[in-house]
């Protein structure tokens, strides 16, 4: 029996009724036992078409002998035998059921018989619609990406100064997404100061020091973020840059024992600094990577001096992913919560970076 969190919705018709309905069928469905069920909570609607009415929220909790995408098609009848309505992304819909969580399991747009499905649900750990009924029924599960509880992720997410980082290789619109944000949520702005020395293999003598030009930019992008001078207003701080990514970074390209060094160097700098709690990834292809470098020049990192910097830019966005993703280790002070945000489209991943953080107060 696997152990799952169902998110259920609905701001059409009798909002109380489609949800309550929704959660007796889904209870007496073969192979699932209903464990937990939240209340509602009424909630203003994220993202989306404009003047929608509010949303009733809530999450159950199920033990079931079906697989994922069984699981799925099963959510997707009862919904249909409610007759489901939503024609809009983000729109308007008489009920949504969607699986938050399923034991452990971690899918990455898997599909069968032309179903995709990603679990966990890869907006959860910064909507507080999900994430308040889902802590009433459930605050130690954990979510396997961040490794934290879903009590902790509601807890990162309900600080007083919210801290967003927007991570992302030149090209991918970080300046411009981060630039909108802390606009559209009133967030104070922090832009890098200083870009990257990328250099592949700068050829520093296994003896030498670490490059003084990556320890300089280190030093200036963690001045702005140093606990020290942190405000406490009520807005936020939106970054268009994380320090993770000057380590993930120069892990291609110094050498050995500079490496270390640095390492060393990156721990001690980025103790003294404020950790992200959100990190926003954005995510572009090849194409728009090509284009957008050959277009205009980036502060980020000298793309010229790569022997194929398209392909250096997108082996490093895979590699920022990974490292984001990889969930919290001991003495690891990367963000809890993590989106992913396509960024071919900059006013459709503007919107959707907008929608996260909004999603979170």
């Amino acid at each position: 029996m696997a152990c799952c969190l169902i998110g259920c919705g609905s701001n059409q018709g009798a909002r109380r009724e489609q949800l309550d309905r929704a959660i007796e069928l889904l209870g007496v469905m073969p192979g699932i036992a209903m464990r937990a069920v939240s209340r509602h909570r009424e909630t203003r609607p994220i993202g989306g078409p404009p003047d929608q009415a509010p949303f009733l929220n809530g999450a159950c909790l199920i033990d079931t002998e079906l697989g994922p995408h069984d699981l799925l098609g099963v959510l997707s009848a009862v919904e249909n035998t409610l007759h489901r309505d939503r024609t809009d992304r983000w729109g308007p819909r008489t009920l949504d059921l969607d699986i938050l969580l399923y034991d452990q399991l971690v899918l990455d747009n898997e599909v069968v018989d032309g179903s995709a499905l990603t679990i966990p649900h890869p907006r959860m750990t910064t909507r507080r619609f999900v994430l308040e009924p889902a802590v009433e029924i459930a605050p130690g599960l954990l979510h396997p990406l961040s490794r934290c509880s879903l009590s902790d992720l509601l807890d990162n997410i309900s600080q007083a100064h919210l801290n967003v980082a927007i991570v992302g290789v030149p090209g991918s619109g970080a300046a411009e997404v981060a630039g909108a944000v802390a606009d559209a949520t009133l967030a104070r702005l922090v832009q890098a100061p200083a870009g990257l020395p990328w250099r592949k293999r700068s050829g520093l003598p296994d003896d030498g020091d670490p490059d003084a030009a990556w320890s300089a930019a280190l030093s200036a992008c963690a001045r702005p973020l140093e606990t020290s001078t942190w405000p406490d207003d009520p807005h936020g701080t939106v970054a268009d840059y994380w320090l993770g990514s000057h380590l993930v970074a120069a892990e291609d390209t110094l050498s050995p024992v500079a490496l270390g060094r640095y390492t060393a160097e990156h721990a001690a700098v980025t103790a003294k600094t404020v950790t992200p709690h959100v990190a926003i990834l954005l995510q572009a292809s090849p194409e728009t990577l090509a284009e957008r470098t050959a277009t205009a020049s980036s502060t980020m990192i000298d793309a010229g001096a790569q022997d194929n910097p398209v392909a250096d830019l997108v082996r490093l966005q895979d590699r920022l992913l990974a490292r984001l993703r990889c969930g919290k280790q001991a003495g690891d002070r990367g963000p809890h919560a993590v989106v992913v945000v396509a960024a071919d489209d900059l006013s459709r991943a503007i919107a959707e970076a907008i929608a996260a953080v909004e999603a979170a107060g």
